[in-house]
């Protein structure tokens, strides 16, 4: 796979939780961090993802928001 995304994070698929139209999907890093994305429900299909299976979180924005109390 290349991308041009530099951030690009492989773990494995924690959950999948579908909805009609997206699904939720979590991807546990190593370490124990939990990056979620939703997604539509038929990329999920045509990617084949499965809890269990390997996975990458490829980050590509222009903003992060970082926040405090």
């Amino acid at each position: 796979m290349k991308i041009s995304a530099k951030n690009q994070l492989k773990g494995t698929v924690k959950s999948i939780t579908s909805g009609a139209v997206n699904s939720e999907v979590e991807i546990e890093l190593p370490g124990g961090a939990v990056i979620t994305s939703v997604i539509t429900k038929s990329s999920v299909e045509s990617l084949g993802l499965q809890v269990g299976a390997t996975a990458y979180a490829i980050i590509k924005a222009s903003n992060v928001l970082v926040g405090v109390d």
